[in-house]
């Protein structure tokens, strides 16, 4: 053993994001020797080259002892001192409800859940008359194997794997122990993993874990952070505030018809999310049923395949190789660099918004700033935000351009990039409940907004030369600069040009009742039908 270690997380969580499947399962630990075991004790992580030894005692989940070469008690758990990945340490309770889904702990369940279901499809196939229609028993018995697996059952199927050193073939025994005195299911355990390579249960497990970690975990948090930009529009949407393009001071707008923006792209790109097509194969070792056929040569295995398929929740691919070739996964992942892009986007906007005293900052009891600066505070949420999407989105693009690559027909190079799919979530995640938390913290300075309008009087040339062109005035846009490019530009100075105009009076009038504050178009109403539009579907 070299540098090596053991690792605990407490008992009765999930282990860890995707991000360090091989590390532990829950509550158990997992030397770098795959010996494995449990305890509430403290466990070692050496600085040195050391041994760890540890073992399980099946019958009660015991610890005997753990100690390194010296025979040191142990000191350390894993925490956000000893994670390798922020996810699993600092950052774990804000993203531990994805761990069910996209630890190693769940891509066993659903492993095992694949092999179960296909062995209940094969009794239902006459033409495979050796595995016989079950009983309403021996149903139950292999329903509750999903219902009631536990994190006993996870730890049973690694220390198979130790043996095995293959982990789906870890799942196919585990599943032949725990049926071996059934006097039905006993009969057909060879049918368990039956004409199926690795990839037929992986790339199912895989599909299973994102779907519902998606629909369960990430879109609820989007609907929250969508509906809280909604609501900030709504609030806002009278609002009046200075727009900026380049920087520079541009035409009015709302600051709620700023917020419509952000609200309405997030709820585009949420909806291409749930549109994507989950896919999933069930082919064979490349996709031609070649050894199903020849055991069952009268069976429609294709169409057994996608029945299969559908029934999981899935949608069938039917050409493919040994693996389902990840398309779906690459567009899934696009639409996530897509929202988190656009999130992004309002970060940076908030941010800038906060600088020049647009919003103010609830501050909360004990809360530091900065370690030097007591009056500071500083947009910590959107800044945490903007950093973790980029990290997503940096994953996403590798999963995205890796994954529908492989060597003919298949290599080896997807299964490890697999692992990471929980990180790219993770720091969605993560981003997402700080931007929220931002939001929460925000103050509309309605005095600091007026005040960047009652200086900019110079925003009225459009609307005073676009008047002008209407009425056939010769070169309204030149006049208009001549009088406010790079000059101070007051009301003063506004409504003297305006009224040396030769146009109707009733439009000289109308122009005369303009304001920076009252030049905001129809952006309040925009917003309003946007959040009618929003509400009614």
């Amino acid at each position: 053993m070299e540098i090596g270690s053991c690792i605990r997380v407490p008992n009765g969580s999930c282990p860890t994001s995707y991000i360090s499947r091989a590390s532990c399962l829950n509550g158990q630990f997992i030397s770098t020797q795959n010996r494995i075991l449990k305890s509430s004790s403290y466990v070692k992580l050496p600085h040195k080259i050391g041994t760890c030894k540890a073992t399980l005692k099946e019958a009660n989940n015991s610890i005997e002892a753990v100690t390194n070469v010296k025979g040191e008690p142990s000191e350390m758990e894993l925490s956000s001192l000893s994670a390798i990945s922020p996810l699993d340490g600092r950052y774990w309770n804000k993203v531990k409800d994805l761990s069910r889904y996209l630890s190693e702990y769940g891509l066993i369940y659903y492993r095992t859940l694949v092999e179960i279901k296909w062995l209940l499809k094969l009794s239902q196939i006459p033409e495979v008359f050796e595995v016989p229609k079950f009983s309403n028993e021996a149903e139950a018995k292999l329903q509750g194997l999903i219902d009631g697996f536990n994190d006993a059952d996870a730890i049973q199927v690694k220390n198979i794997e130790k043996i095995t050193n293959h982990d789906v073939k870890a799942v196919e025994y585990f599943l032949k122990t725990k049926c071996q005195d059934d006097p039905e299911i006993s009969k057909v355990l060879e049918f368990f993993h039956f004409g199926c390579t690795s990839e037929d249960i992986n790339n199912l497990a895989h599909g299973l874990m994102l779907k519902e970690a998606v629909n369960y975990v990430i879109l609820p948090i989007m609907d929250d952070l969508i509906n809280a930009l909604y609501s900030m529009a709504e609030a806002n949407a009278h609002v009046p505030m200075l727009s900026r393009t380049h920087g520079q001071p541009a035409s009015p707008t709302t600051l709620g018809k700023e917020m419509i923006i952000f609200a309405e792209r997030l709820s585009r790109e949420r909806r291409d999310i749930t549109q994507v097509e989950l896919l999933g194969k069930f082919a064979g070792a490349v996709g031609n049923y070649n050894a199903h056929v020849v055991a069952y040569p009268d069976v429609n295995w294709p169409h057994v395949a996608e029945q299969f398929v559908n029934s999981l929740g899935l949608s069938f691919n039917p050409h493919v190789t040994q693996i389902e070739s990840h398309d779906y996964m690459a567009k899934l992942f696009h639409s996530f660099i897509r929202f988190n892009n656009i999130l992004l986007d309002f970060d940076k906007d908030i941010w800038g918004y906060i600088s020049v005293g647009y919003f103010k900052q609830v501050t909360k009891a004990g809360e530091i700033g900065s370690s030097t600066m007591p009056h500071k505070v500083n947009p910590i949420d959107f800044e945490n935000s903007e950093g973790n999407l980029g990290i997503a989105n940096a994953v996403f693009d590798h999963l995205s351009m890796k994954l529908p690559i492989s060597r003919w027909q298949r290599d080896l190079t997807d299964s490890t990039v697999l692992r990471n799919i929980g990180v790219g979530l993770g720091y969605s995640l993560l981003a997402y409940k700080s931007a929220l938390v931002g939001i929460g913290k925000l103050q509309v300075n309605e005095a600091a907004l007026n005040k960047d309008l009652d200086k900019s009087w110079e925003v009225l040339a459009e609307p005073i030369q676009t008047v002008m062109r209407r009425y056939g005035v010769e070169e309204p846009y030149e006049k208009l600069k001549e009088l406010t490019r790079g000059r101070a530009v007051t009301k003063e100075s506004i409504t003297e040009f305006i009224n040396g105009l030769q146009i109707p009076f009733e439009a000289k009038a109308e122009l005369l009742k303009l304001t920076p504050h009252n030049y905001v178009g129809v952006a309040a109403q925009l917003v309003k039908d946007a959040f009618i539009q929003h509400h009614e579907s």
